[in-house]
């Protein structure tokens, strides 16, 4: 388990814990599930969470919607996520796991709920150079199977082209793919990204409009990194 020594703290306490704290540290915000209580044991932790009464994860939604939703309901739950995902970098949390999976919608309201900050960390100015743990040595590959999904999925291209990566630019990253797969039922395609990055990309039966990923330079006190940043407009 991985646990973080925290000034005003006597015991170092689990990571995920401290991130989940920090993220609901403050006004209450509804599109992040809300951090209750917390228990360490002898070889686990457990944690208190609310937990909206009927839900289901985002992905089990939107396979019982017939795997992609209305331009409407995607909008709603994007205007949320991004929501969740502002605050938590506001309040220093970079979550690094924005998926279907970790998102929770109240089926009466559709309200949404970022949720699992188990991969997350702190966040900083400076780049990261693993993933829970996990070095990046081979190019990454695309693939556009909605339901073979995993976390790999939603992460930023430099992390598999150069090994490193930022928080903010990751997880607007993230959400953008979050929003494609919503409103098209898979992920993005080597072939889809690169007809968006020449903002030639369209569906059928979507609202002619753009989506586009556009190279920027993030600094740093050491060097300029190339990074991919994900614009929807």
């Amino acid at each position: 388990m991985d646990y973080i020594s925290i000034p005003g703290y006597p015991e170092p306490i689990p990571r995920e814990v401290y991130l989940q704290m920090l993220a609901c540290k403050g006004e209450h915000v509804p599109a992040i599930v809300q951090f209750l209580d917390w228990q360490d044991r002898l070889d686990h932790y457990v944690m208190v969470l609310e937990c909206p009464s009927p839900c289901e994860d985002l992905l089990s939604f939107m396979v019982r919607a017939g795997g992609r939703l209305t331009e409407k309901t995607a909008k709603d739950i994007m205007w949320q996520a991004t929501e969740a995902a502002e605050i938590c970098s506001i309040r220093g949390v970079f979550h690094r796991d924005i998926k279907l999976e970790n998102f929770l919608i109240n089926l009466n309201t559709l309200e949404v709920k970022l949720i699992d900050f188990g991969c997350g960390d702190l966040l900083k100015n400076s780049a990261y150079t693993d993933f829970m743990g996990i070095y990046c040595e081979t190019s990454h590959l695309l693939h556009a199977n909605l339901f073979s999904s995993g976390t790999e999925m939603y992460f930023c291209p430099e992390f598999f082209h150069t090994g490193e990566y930022y928080g903010k630019p990751a997880t607007v990253y993230s959400l953008g793919v979050l929003f494609f797969a919503m409103l098209c039922g898979n992920f993005p395609s080597v072939h889809d990204l690169d007809q968006i990055n020449e903002r030639r990309w369209c569906k059928d039966g979507l609202t002619i409009g753009e989506i586009f990923i556009r190279p920027t330079v993030v600094l740093n006190d050491r060097k300029q990194n190339e990074c991919f940043d994900k614009r929807i407009e």
